[in-house]
């Protein structure tokens, strides 16, 4: 597989490992939007959070939580985020955690900020939307 992240896992390219798990890996962004910016992934190639299997899921999520909270010893609080699929961003196909320590002065703003053009729905598209994703017809 051409995969950067599986290359990391299994030694074929060096990167700055900060935390390593069974099924995890944490590693320092090559391209940092911030002092400490980590990226966590799974060892297992997966291209999207819902291929998951559960065991690799909760090991991620659980490198995320100790990770986070080591990282936000560099700043008071941090912006953890997953692009899931190449439509809302994501570089590289395989699962990957971004954990940037954040601060009141990095001018990054919430995650509001990214989206210039916004749906404005009304009551009976939010409905659709809900009847889609709890399977109601």
């Amino acid at each position: 597989m051409d995969c950067i992240f599986c290359k990391i896992v299994n030694g074929a390219i060096s990167a700055k490992k900060l935390h390593e798990t069974p099924n995890s890996l944490a590693f320092l962004d090559a391209f940092p939007l911030a002092r400490g910016h980590t990226l966590v992934i799974p060892k297992n190639h997966y291209a999207k959070v819902q291929d998951m299997n559960e065991s690799d899921s909760k090991d991620l999520f659980e490198t995320v939580k100790v990770l986070a909270k080591k990282l936000e010893s560099i700043s008071s609080s941090s912006l953890i985020a997953i692009h899931n699929g190449k439509e809302s961003g994501q570089e590289i196909p395989h699962v990957h955690v971004h954990i940037v320590p954040r601060n009141s002065s990095d001018g990054a703003g919430p995650i509001h900020n990214m989206f210039v053009k916004r749906p404005s729905l009304d009551e009976n598209e939010f409905e659709q939307i809900m009847k889609i994703v709890q399977n109601k017809k």
